[in-house]
């Protein structure tokens, strides 16, 4: 019997997202006859609105652009940096160990990482902004309608929401949300229950004060953050309560465009964002399994997470060494991308060799990304996060301030100290795949220190494979970004037992959907088909 004929107009624009309300308020943009700019924008304020705990205008991230006019391409860099107070040896006696997923320091007393001390300077609005101004289409007021609406209007905590406010940190040695949520009136007042727990899943967030916010910003742009009412009741709530960040830092806040990296794999070429975002760990990983018949040893053999993790653990262990901000530190990009480098590697684990990448003393997964493509082909993929949450909300504003400054090494001396200005190395990368001067896909996914790991397994899984792009974000995963191999559940036991035979440190992950959440769209042949991550509750809409 043939196959049912498709119904479903074929869309001439897409976009795709973790959160259902923030895919809406994109869909709606692009139907309203914005573009992907517009939509991509309108969707990452409502992400803002309804996972506060993952991202919002208190955070950073990195945006990847093909402009269809010029065959241009260009990365936004809104990498949040240290304030000006910040220096390299302040919480040096304070250092304990590294968390044990890498993603991260612990420091006596968290300092880095909950209430005012913890957090950068805001970024990525900014960098919004200018991206609006360079690409977009629609009225900056008119992105804002959603995130309005949803936070005026309320909201319902879904599943992935509730388990990020209710997660057990403490095995990695960080702080658990629930506990930041309730460091301010505000934050126990919106997200909390009266016993202190997290609200659940169903219960409804109404959140005036940001609704306020967001409507000044839309009127009067973004000087109102960086320099005016806004900018000022930052500053004085963390002069308050000794928190870093200044009138001063608010106001140098500036994006940056700059190329992205341009790594071949199989006949086509990523695009990458350079340091200090994480496109050089992707494209060492590849550059290194390209030396391998991939799809000859099995999809998810044995033998082939083998070469998976050790080619994860080397890009590991060279991010690691050598990638920071290229400000402050030269990133031998030439060398970690190269043809010696990537050749040696691979020789390495064929003759059996086992990298070793232990942790001191030894991600949250608090991010979220975009995808999307409009009908004149303008594509658009950014990933935004807070890092993790601070717990800080400044009274009356309504959202949730980043906690990153967790991500910078309290050791001096090495490529991600602390030092005012720098910015510090972030898994995020955004990603455009092209086929000569064609985009073909856009990826982006949300998972601190898997990031990178999981955009590479489903790049293998597009590009070797020739899986559909859904079928290529659904595949199990495995991760190596530590001495333990991680392992989803769905890999089969008997791959378990040959890699534990083969010398492996194996841990098996007890969910069923692991490693990050990655969203994306293809775009073979102009056809546009749209993936989403069932670990997270958003889905790809498509407008015809």
């Amino acid at each position: 019997m043939a196959r049912p004929a498709r119904r479903i107009p074929t869309p001439r624009a897409m976009i795709v997202a973790p959160q259902p309300e923030a895919v809406e308020a994109g869909a709606a943009v692009l139907a309203a006859g914005g573009n992907a700019m517009d939509a991509a924008l309108a969707c990452a304020f409502t992400q803002g609105v309804v996972d506060p705990m993952m991202c919002g205008i208190g955070g950073l991230g990195v945006m990847t652009v093909h402009d269809p006019k010029t065959g241009e391409q260009i990365v936004f860099d809104g990498l949040s940096p240290c304030p000006a107070g910040a220096h390299a040896a302040m919480w040096s006696n304070l250092f304990e160990r590294e968390c044990s997923d890498g993603y991260g320091f612990v420091l006596r007393g968290a300092v880095n990482e909950m209430g005012r001390t913890a957090v950068t300077v805001p970024s990525i609005l900014r960098t919004f902004a200018d991206a609006h101004a360079a690409f977009g289409r629609m009225p900056w007021s008119g992105l804002f309608d959603g995130a309005i609406d949803c936070a005026r209007g309320g909201w319902m905590v879904r599943p992935h929401v509730h388990t990020m406010m209710a997660m057990d940190e403490t095995a990695y040695g960080r702080v658990n949300t629930a506990k930041k949520l309730a460091l301010t009136e505000e934050g126990a007042r919106l997200y909390l229950r009266a016993d202190g727990t997290p609200k659940w899943p169903g219960e409804r967030i109404v959140n005036a004060e940001l609704a306020a916010t967001l409507g000044i910003i839309a009127r009067e742009g973004v000087d109102a953050f960086y320099k005016g009412e806004i900018a000022r009741r930052i500053a004085a709530d963390m002069a308050a309560h000794g928190g870093l960040i200044t009138e001063a830092d608010l106001a140098a806040v500036r994006s940056r465009r700059v190329a992205p990296l341009r790594v071949p794999y199989r006949g086509r070429t990523l695009l990458l964002p350079p340091p200090p975002a994480g496109g050089v760990f992707i494209g060492e990983m590849l550059r290194i399994l390209e030396h391998f018949d991939l799809p000859a040893m099995g999809h998810n053999s044995a033998a082939m997470i083998a070469v998976l993790a050790e080619a994860m653990k080397i890009a590991g262990i060279d991010k690691d060494t050598h990638v920071g901000d290229p400000d402050f530190v030269p990133v031998p990009l030439y060398l970690l991308l190269g043809d010696a480098n990537t050749a040696e590697a691979a020789a390495r684990i064929r003759r059996g060799e086992r990298a070793d990448l232990a942790r001191v003393g030894a991600e949250p997964k608090g991010t979220t990304t975009i995808s999307c493509v409009d009908a004149e082909g303008l594509v658009v993929s950014v990933t935004h996060t807070l890092g993790v949450p601070s717990g800080v909300l400044v009274p009356g504003l309504g959202f949730m301030l980043n906690g990153a400054m967790n991500w910078y090494d309290p050791r001096p001396g090495r490529p991600t100290s602390y030092a005012p200005g720098k910015r510090r190395y972030s898994s995020m990368s955004p990603l455009i795949v092209m086929e000569g001067a064609t985009p073909v896909a856009t990826l982006g996914a949300p998972g601190g220190a898997w990031i990178g790991v999981a955009l590479a397994q489903v790049l293998v899984n597009l590009l070797d494979f020739g899986m559909e792009i859904q079928e290529a974000v659904l595949a199990p995963r495995v991760s190596a970004t530590s001495a333990t191999l991680d392992l989803s559940l769905r890999i089969p036991r008997a791959t378990e037992a040959a890699l534990v035979a083969d010398g492996y440190s194996v841990k098996r992950v007890p969910t069923t959907y692991a490693f990050a959440g990655v969203h994306g769209i293809a775009m073979w042949d102009g056809a546009l088909e749209g993936a989403a991550d069932p670990q997270r509750d958003g889905y790809p809409a498509g407008i015809a």
